[in-house]
């Protein structure tokens, strides 16, 4: 497959009722980081679509790649965070090309299917 098919990047942060706080800490370092670079999704305090715990989306370019990866390695301290292509092919890129740091959780992959 070809790279050219990659439009962009999410990585989803998760987190739970006791680790809300270290969320939002996060949140606001990668939004004073990454200033230009990224779009903040919502802060949902419930599971939403394929996502199984409480999350927030960030969507990134893909030459945001290595340096976001990067410092959400060596940030995030205790909190999973799941990272996936965005190619067209939803379940694909959910299930089969995914990213993750810390905890593997499984998916809700029924959203994604049509």
């Amino acid at each position: 497959m070809d790279t050219a098919k990659i439009q962009d990047w999410h990585a989803h942060v998760y987190f739970d009722a006791i680790t809300v706080e270290p969320a939002r800490a996060l949140r606001d370092k990668i939004e004073k980081t990454f200033t230009d670079n990224i779009v903040m999704g919502r802060f949902h305090e419930r599971p939403v679509g394929p996502h199984p715990r409480f999350s927030y989306q960030v969507l990134f370019k893909n030459e945001q790649l290595a340096p976001l990866l990067s410092w959400l390695t060596l940030n995030r301290g205790a909190l999973t965070v799941f990272v996936h292509p965005n190619t067209g092919e939803a379940l694909e890129d959910h299930r089969d090309r995914a990213i993750w740091l810390g905890e593997q959780v499984p998916l809700v992959l029924d959203a994604l299917k049509g």
